[in-house]
């Protein structure tokens, strides 16, 4: 009967860890999601973003990094609306940042930019998290050094709790 109890105890105490393990599991914060925007320059070569918080109010007078690959274009301040801007420039992939915050563009000129091009970029700069996503679970429970010890675990606990709680007699 003790055996019993602690088998009880050792589930009660899995599950409860289980719930709270879970929370990191699912939060992705969009940061984590790689994605590219295609955005469309004005004539001149100008490239036009805002800069918002997570919330969507704009953050004024922040300074703004213009990088190709590893090579500093330039820098520069949002306006009391939050909006930037870069002149000079040509399509190629550019990437635009906030010290909390960096955003890959593809940026195309007026004649080549795809319909779906954007006018202009939009950096949410701060920290955002968003919870639910399942994307950073199915990259876990693709290694089979994650999905290995859960697979053992749900084989050896209902096993264990047989053999505590039926005993057979010899």
């Amino acid at each position: 009967m003790k055996r019993a109890g602690i088998v009880k105890g050792f589930v009660a105490w899995l599950a409860a860890a289980g719930i709270l393990a879970a929370q990191p599991l699912w939060a992705v914060g969009p940061s984590d999601a790689s994605s590219v925007s295609d955005i469309a320059l004005r004539e001149g070569g100008v490239l036009v973003g805002q800069v918002v918080d997570p919330q969507g109010i704009p953050k004024a007078n922040l300074p703004v990094t213009l990088l190709a690959g590893q090579q500093e274009l330039g820098v520069g301040r949002t306006d009391a609306s939050g909006y930037f801007a870069f002149s000079g420039l040509q399509g190629g992939v550019y990437q635009v940042g906030t010290s909390q915050r960096q955003e890959t563009l593809r940026v195309w000129t007026p004649s080549a930019a795809p319909p779906a091009a954007q006018p202009g970029a939009l950096i949410v700069d701060g920290t955002e998290l968003a919870r639910g996503q399942f994307g950073y679970a199915r990259f876990c429970l693709s290694d089979p050094w994650v999905y290995g010890p859960l697979i053992a675990t749900a084989v050896a606990v209902p096993t264990a709790f047989l053999i505590c709680c039926h005993p057979h007699s010899p």
